[in-house]
């Protein structure tokens, strides 16, 4: 995927520009293979999550999943349960695009099993090429019909961006990087002068995102313009554990 100096090789990004008839024959082959349930009890298994479910609807089975979460009153425990259709194949009803703090774990603040939800993970949860790639593969192949970008109270990427805007600050490694791609959001909520610049600068971050993803061609524009796609975006609060769309 790379070159031998490290640089992104752009044939990846024209295999994905191909569209969704390329890539629905790329790997539609693999993906009806591997959702042949291999025994009659596989398919009891499996027939639960393959039921497709509306932008809406997964929406709010999300939120139904935050609010037991709260209430601790979580309803999956039993991670065991499911092994035999997950081998065969997954059905994730949402995606999220979430921070890696190592405070959140989306799959605990919504209250879903494993196989529900298609994740991707990055400090500052913003969108780059990978990150762009693995979404629209969840989207495009998978069928996902939600996509929720999620941040988080405190979050140090945030904080670390606007010390570097603000304070001239500068970060060691490929940290400079990473700063990069949140300055488009923080620069918006530096500019509206909130009280307080964190709390705003995380929204403004995730508001962005959720535009960068729902605006991108050609994948992601085509099947939000279908209706086929949602993407929304959120704010994790780690003291609560609720979940505040934006």
């Amino acid at each position: 995927m790379c070159n031998q100096d490290g640089s992104f090789d752009p044939a990846r990004r024209r295999f994905l520009d191909q569209g969704a008839a390329g890539l629905g024959l790329a790997v539609g082959g693999l993906l009806a293979a591997t959702a042949m349930p291999s025994s009659p009890a596989m398919a009891q298994d499996s027939a639960s999550t393959a039921e497709p479910l509306s932008p809406d609807a997964a929406q709010r089975r999300l939120i139904e999943g935050n609010e037991r979460y709260i209430a601790n009153a979580g309803q999956n425990t039993d991670f065991s349960a499911g092994r035999a259709a997950r081998a065969a194949a997954q059905h994730p009803f949402a995606a999220v695009l979430s921070c890696a703090d190592s405070r959140l774990a989306p799959e605990i603040a919504f209250d879903q099993g494993l196989g529900d939800l298609f994740v991707v993970r990055v400090a500052g949860n913003f969108v780059n090429e990978d990150g762009l790639a693995s979404l629209e593969f969840g989207a495009e192949v998978l069928g996902i019909p939600l996509i929720l970008v999620l941040g988080h109270s405190g979050c140090g990427a945030v904080a670390a961006t606007i010390g570097v805007i603000q304070d001239g600050i500068e970060l060691p490694g490929s940290l400079p990087g990473l700063v990069n791609n949140l300055k488009p959001g923080v620069e918006i909520a530096i500019a509206n002068e909130p009280e307080d610049l964190l709390a705003e600068a995380t929204i403004e971050n995730v508001r962005y995102n959720v535009r960068k993803v729902e605006q991108s061609d050609p994948i992601m524009a085509r099947l939000v313009g279908e209706g086929r796609l949602k993407v929304i975006g959120g704010v994790y609060d780690i003291a609560t554990g609720a979940v505040t769309l934006v």
